[in-house]
């Protein structure tokens, strides 16, 4: 149970005592039973009022105590899959006063992160990657003679990826090369986990706890590595005898903890959808703030229009499909299941798996909806181009938390698909303005039977529908003026920010048209045509501006030896921090007030030209 009721500071005598791993040792285990509780009450103080992952974090603080009293980090090397389950291995690392700032512009990473403290490593937020730095750390010691060890604690639900089983391949065959992974197996990644990675898990759950020298084989032992447990993961003492029981084996070997998300604060453990697994800045003692959307109190998402739509189209063609990974409920399918049960797959944390699956369903007469996030395509974009694209499939992508994510970071803003995916010969993408254009390319798409489709769109409120004033080719034209010389073109939710800046701009004497391309791969012939009437195109994207359809606009006039000059305004192309939405946006001129000045810039040199 959590040391502080609601509205209460919680105590933390014990945790002010805490400045590195070290200041653990020294304490009895009544004292570590208290400082967990502290901990816990910490969390529940501190994230709900920053807004992050909670539920995961109270689930592993008897874990991480453990680990960090039988581990010498960081001259043993710590990785976490994912990242996300960190925030006690933060708080007992020396970071304490940072968690005021958590995931805010210039505060603490809801991540590890390599530039915050020698104990984060790996800077590690997508799932499944942590056994293959593990086995490459290990191999690395081996070659350098280097004394540290290599632990990897891994989520039950990183399992479900395949990239684990690559790396326990690897591992389980070096038995001279000893990898201790910790399972923190509480049955769930954001959703439960699922298939027979899930079953299996059970199963052992259900057993009688072993040591290593036990002759009970189960997946990880046929794969050459030692098995310890299962563990309560909320036992200090036991988890902790068990860690110290596989680092003596010097070898391959598995510590599976069974450990409760949400453990020790009541909200959380009776949140059976996802037992806070995360929790919105402000929400109270750790309960998650009223949605955004039709059943909430402030503007739909472009998420819940999107679930809305999809199960519309979903209840008129029965050959509609849709999968996830991992995240069906955030990416929004969760209104599709709820009327289509057997018509939606969460195939687990398996981005390469979930597109090549929908090529067999789209080879099967179907066609498949893959709902993801914008970052974690990146990870089966051979899938995309080989198995999807190759056999020109009708395959659509929805990939949610498109351009800036926000407090997440750099590893989950999605600013890589748009200069990524126009290379797909044959693949379609489209960006909508609004929530009404969100429906209508929903459904062109869907409609598409010669190849793949993608929609892009933010984590955000959707906006306001903005009518056009006609279609000239599959653009829409939003505003004209007469003798405008130059041509905004907005992609997607940057129309609102567009229009504004024309009016910045004829308030400056500088008529300028807008236009919405709304499908931006490949490139429209009318766009073309339009750009072309113009003597400066502003292309404005809320993506990487490296690749994406202003350098592409801009390549195709040249090809042409059309005089127009095209511009790209967009995002650098790096790797962006993690702050709000809007305010990351205006800070690289992606607001009407930054829109117009960059065009003013560039008609000044264009005159000095």
């Amino acid at each position: 149970m959590t040391a502080t009721s609601e509205g209460a500071a919680p105590a933390t005598r014990l945790l002010d005592g805490i400045a590195g791993p070290a200041d653990l040792r020294a304490m009895s285990p009544p004292e570590l039973g208290l400082l967990a509780d502290e901990i816990r009450g910490f969390l529940v103080d501190t994230v709900s009022r920053t807004g992050g992952h909670l539920g995961p974090n109270l689930g592993v603080v008897e874990l991480t105590i453990a680990l960090h009293r039988a581990v010498d980090s960081p001259a043993d090397t710590l990785v976490f899959d994912t990242g996300h389950q960190t925030y006690v291995h933060k708080l007992l690392t020396g970071r304490r006063e940072g968690f005021a700032t958590l995931r805010r512009s210039g505060g603490l990473s809801g991540y590890p992160s390599r530039s915050e403290s020698p104990h984060d490593l790996m800077e590690n937020s997508h799932a499944s990657t942590a056994l293959s730095y593990a086995d490459g750390l290990a191999k690395a010691a081996a070659l350098r003679d280097h004394g540290g060890r290599v632990v990897a604690v891994v989520g039950d639900g990183a399992l479900t990826g395949g990239m684990s089983w690559e790396a326990v391949n690897n591992i389980g065959a070096a038995p001279e090369r000893p990898v201790v992974v910790v399972l923190n197996d509480n049955g769930r990644s954001y959703a439960p986990t699922v298939g027979g990675i899930a079953r299996h898990l059970a199963d052992l759950r259900a057993r009688r706890p072993s040591g290593p020298g036990a002759a009970r084989a189960n997946v990880f032992t046929d794969f050459g590595l030692a098995y310890i447990g299962p563990v309560d993961g909320h036992d200090i003492a036991a988890t902790e005898e068990a860690l110290h029981a596989a680092l003596e084996l010097a070898r391959p070997v598995v510590v599976h903890c069974v450990t409760r998300k949400g453990n020790g604060h009541p909200p959380a453990e009776l949140d059976l959808d996802d037992h806070m697994h995360t929790v919105r800045a402000g929400s109270a003692a750790g309960r998650p703030a009223a949605p955004a959307g039709p059943a909430g109190s402030a503007e739909p998402t472009w998420t819940s229009v999107f679930a809305e739509e999809i199960a519309a189209i979903g209840a008129e063609r029965d050959d509609i499909v849709c999968l996830g990974a991992a995240m069906t409920g955030p990416a929004g399918l969760g209104p599709f299941a709820r009327r289509f049960p057997g018509r939606v797959f969460d195939v687990g944390i398996a981005e390469q798996h979930a597109v090549g699956s929908a090529a067999g369903l789209a080879l099967g007469g179907l066609h498949p909806v893959v709902a993801i996030y914008a970052t974690f395509l990146n990870r089966a974009l051979d899938q995309v181009l080989m198995d999807v694209a190759l056999h020109r499939l009708p395959v659509t992508f929805v990939l949610d938390r498109a351009g800036i994510t926000g407090p997440d970071g750099p590893s989950h803003h999605g600013v890589w698909d748009a200069s990524i995916l126009p290379v797909v010969p044959g693949l379609r993408l489209a960006a909508p303005r609004d929530r009404a254009r969100l429906r209508e390319l929903l459904r062109e798409a869907v409609a598409v039977v010669d190849g793949p489709t993608a929609l892009r769109y933010p984590k955000a409120g959707a906006a306001l529908d903005i009518p056009a004033l006609r279609r000239t080719g599959r653009c829409d034209l939003l505003r004209e003026e007469t003798g405008a010389r130059v041509l905004l073109v907005a992609v997607g939710p940057m129309a609102g920010a567009c229009l504004g800046a024309a009016d910045e701009l004829a308030a400056a004497g500088v008529p300028a048209t807008v236009a919405d391309p709304r499908w931006i791969a490949p490139l429209d012939p009318a766009l073309l045509a339009l750009a072309r009437a113009h003597r400066l195109v502003l292309a404005v994207e809320d993506t990487t501006s490296t690749g994406a359809l202003g350098a592409r606009l801009s390549q195709a006039l040249a090809d042409e030896g059309a005089h127009t000059r095209v511009a790209a305004l967009g995002l650098p192309p790096r790797f962006l921090p993690q702050g709000a939405r809007d305010r990351l946006l205006s800070g690289y001129g992606l607001d009407a007030e930054g829109i117009a000045a960059a065009v003013l810039h560039r008609l000044a040199r264009l005159h000095r030209g």
